[in-house]
């Protein structure tokens, strides 16, 4: 897990990548949007697609934002991504922005 300069090992999360798909832990802020997405570049996307945000503790417009980078480089590479178990509080903001279609 990414660590914040605080120490706080929650202020900042990851993805962790295994035969399931990818997995989302921890807070996806501004705080940390650029090492999370940084990092995710460097990984090879999920083989079956799925990216699960069950893990999620804290979010703001940056794992909107994230998520859609993911999306698009899927479709970049030719590959279909599905961002599962986004919590409500997130798909709301979706809503308010008017982006929550890019999330299905």
């Amino acid at each position: 897990m990414i660590k914040h300069p605080s120490g706080d090992a929650e202020a900042i999360g990851s993805f962790i990548a295994s035969d399931a798909g990818w997995h989302f832990a921890g807070a996806l802020t501004l705080d940390g949007a650029a090492s999370i997405f940084a990092a995710s570049k460097e990984t090879p996307l999920p083989a079956n697609g799925i990216v699960d945000f069950t893990g999620l503790l804290h979010a703001d417009s940056a794992a909107l934002a994230i998520i859609i980078a993911l999306k698009r480089r899927a479709a970049a590479e030719g590959r279909a991504l599905s961002a599962t178990g986004l919590p409500a509080s997130l798909r709301s903001l979706a809503v308010v922005y008017g982006v929550e279609n890019l999330l299905d």
